[in-house]
């Protein structure tokens, strides 16, 4: 397809996408509604560890801990940590500490950077993974301001929207559920169209570079210590986001709200969504939130057979879940949904060049 045809597409696409997201609440329960809550902070996630693996080439299995910054960040600056002898009062609504959560973790993300530039590949991917691992030491170390193993409850507090009584939006009385949903939803759609003008203009074109050749890239005038640094702060900023709506949905922060398994399964979620592109994230997203429910037989995983959800219901069977549909998406679809989308594409332009 011409590119001209291909932005009509993802246009279309795009659209469809934000008036699903508006009127699903109307045909799902309110449980169901913070779930597809949780595949929107997934996706945020995902798009910010899609512009560092897919666009730019740097391995990463660390992202969980930005998560946790920027969740961390968030529920300091509502609850505050006066009780864990803090000097922090909080006293900030939900929703405006966002974009401190997306700041400080993106800070973070920069000055991992620095040091990254030195490595590549495994080692990169090994220290990434080693910062995942140390994050929960060092949430618990600092207890002043994170609270320790104990954490930060936000819950009933009134920097939580909805926390103690529904939410007046345009007339409509929102639960907490729904408004989470509707807030979670927003940001992700902005966050995808921000994502999307980032990829497409001078940046996405020397990110691309960069992943392909960094000889060439070098070659052709990219700075390879800017871009790399900057593809980090942005996917670590997205992580901060995803990590502040995260602890808002959960309504709570401790060390184990961000898993060292986390990482993984965002990188799973990229994975089976398509490295490199956009259109199949949303599919990562879902994988995330609702494959360890399909392998224990809730929802669609209730097709199965009984045998197979008795095995998958014993201690670590939806990480060997997980283990299994990405080797089976390895090998049946290598590019990821979004390969998926552009294969099948290709084949329509195909047909339509035949027929004329």
């Amino acid at each position: 397809m011409s590119p001209r045809v291909t932005r009509a597409v993802g246009g279309l696409a795009f659209a469809a996408l934000v008036v699903a997201v508006a009127v699903l609440p109307a045909f799902v329960n309110d449980f169901k509604a913070q779930q597809y809550a949780y595949v929107a902070i997934y996706l945020i996630a995902l798009l910010g560890l899609n512009v560092l693996t897919g666009y730019t080439g740097q391995i990463s299995l660390g992202h969980g801990a930005f998560m946790a910054i920027g969740g961390y960040t968030t529920a300091i600056l509502m609850a505050g940590n006066e009780q864990f002898g803090g000097p922090l009062g909080g006293g900030l609504k939900d929703v405006w500490t966002l974009p401190f959560a997306a700041l400080v973790a993106g800070l973070f993300g920069f000055a991992f950077g620095l040091p990254a530039l030195r490595l590549s590949g495994l080692y990169l991917a090994l220290a990434t993974f080693a910062f995942a691992v140390a994050m929960p030491s060092a949430v618990k170390r600092f207890e002043e301001w994170t609270g320790g193993g104990s954490g930060i409850n936000l819950f009933g507090t009134p920097e939580l929207t909805g926390s103690l009584t529904n939410v007046e939006l345009f007339g409509w009385e929102l639960t907490f559920n729904d408004w989470l949903y509707y807030l979670t939803w927003t940001v992700a759609l902005l966050a995808f169209a921000v994502a999307w003008l980032i990829l497409r203009g001078r940046t996405g074109r020397a990110f691309r570079a960069v992943r392909d050749s960094e000889i060439a890239a070098v070659s052709s005038g990219v700075s390879l210590a800017r871009y790399k640094t900057l593809a980090f702060g942005i996917s670590a900023a997205y992580a901060g986001v995803a990590g502040g709506l995260f602890a808002i949905a959960n309504t709570f922060v401790n060390p184990d709200t961000f898993p060292i398994a986390l990482s993984i399964f965002l990188l799973v979620g990229v994975v089976v969504g398509g490295l490199g592109a956009l259109s199949g994230l949303v599919v990562g997203a879902i994988v995330i939130q609702f494959l360890p429910l399909w392998a224990q037989g809730e929802d669609l995983g209730a097709l199965l057979p009984d045998r197979i959800i008795a095995e998958t219901q014993k201690p670590g069977g939806p990480a060997i879940v997980y283990g299994v549909v990405l080797v089976l998406v390895m090998f049946v679809i290598p590019n990821g949904v979004s390969g998926l989308f552009h294969r099948a594409g290709q084949l329509v332009a195909r047909a339509r060049m035949r027929r004329t």
